[in-house]
């Protein structure tokens, strides 16, 4: 059994030594560093957006002991992600892990790593849970999500977190939701990523309404087959909203056809793709269901 444990304990620090050189520190706030992955051999690297509180006098830690300067390329707060370009050449990617039939499993080991000082420290635990469509009250959205029971310490957001092979899984965040712990899986780093680099920013849809979900009335939740859809508490003058119809007091039911439930539905609904185009969105006005054509604008 000895022997089994050791074998163990040497497995793990060997996977914190592979993947140590791709880790680096990032100085983007005042109290401690946070910690960021290399994303290219060029000097980019991916870290968490809340952990970037300046966007001037930004330092980044390599693994070689070196302090390097850096710039934000662009930052996306609806998956908690940031893109830095530093002045460091030569930096050594990840090996980033497969998302298919063999990819992360409910009950893998996994370790969370950080470096807010100058060497890598690391957590062990095992994945908890697999999922899509995390959306939280104050409008953070991922999605697909893995969800771990590893202790983020202080500085590990923006790390990453390491299957047993070495591989990368994603990038680690504590901001998301209080209490736990959940990484960015790296497919959907990599469609942030390669978006902030080609354009700076990330599009996410905007209707300018506030909402609140209602209990559809007995005969119409017979015939849309759904519980409840969103009431319009607030239309901002001006707003796509606005100049598509939509009325305080109405009840949205469905955008594209797709059912709106609940905000969430509505908020994957305005998928940046959907900026600037003309959408079908389905209300409920005098007990009586209307269509109105929006066009979906641009969340500053």
């Amino acid at each position: 059994m000895s022997t089994i444990l050791q074998n163990l304990s040497n497995d793990l620090a060997g996977i914190v030594k592979s993947a140590e050189p791709s880790l680096v520190r990032v100085e983007a706030r005042r109290r401690l560093p946070a910690t960021g992955m290399v994303w290219s051999a060029d000097g980019v690297i991916v870290t968490a957006h809340h952990v970037v509180e300046r966007e001037d006098n930004l330092k980044i830690g390599l693994a070689d002991g070196q302090t390097v300067s850096a710039t934000l390329v662009g930052r996306d707060p609806t998956t908690d992600l940031a893109v830095l370009r530093s002045e460091a050449k030569d930096l050594t990617p990840p090996a980033w892990a497969a998302f298919d039939a063999q990819g992360p499993q409910v009950g893998h080991l996994v370790l969370a790593l950080g470096r807010p000082g100058q060497s890598a420290q690391a957590t062990l635990g095992i994945i908890s849970a697999l999922g899509d469509q995390w959306r939280t009250p104050g409008g953070s959205q991922l999605d697909h999500y893995v969800q771990t029971d590893v202790v983020m310490y202080p500085g590990f957001s923006g790390g990453p977190l390491v299957n047993a092979a070495g591989e990368i899984i994603g990038l680690n965040t504590s901001a998301l939701l209080r209490g736990i712990s959940l990484t960015i899986p790296n497919p959907n780093i990599r469609q942030v990523v390669e978006t902030l680099l080609a354009h700076g920013q990330i599009k996410r849809g905007y209707l300018g309404i506030s909402t609140q979900p209602v209990r559809l009335p007995e005969a119409l939740r017979q015939q849309l087959n759904q519980e409840t859809g969103l009431l319009l508490a607030g239309v901002e003058p001006g707003s796509p909203a606005e100049k598509g119809g939509l009325l305080l007091g109405d009840t949205i039911v469905a955008v594209e056809n797709e059912p709106i439930r609940q905000h969430d539905d509505l908020l994957a609904a305005l998928s940046g793709d959907r900026v600037g185009q003309t959408v079908s969105i389905q209300v409920v006005r005098g007990g009586q269901l209307q269509n109105l054509a929006v066009t979906v604008g641009e969340r500053s």
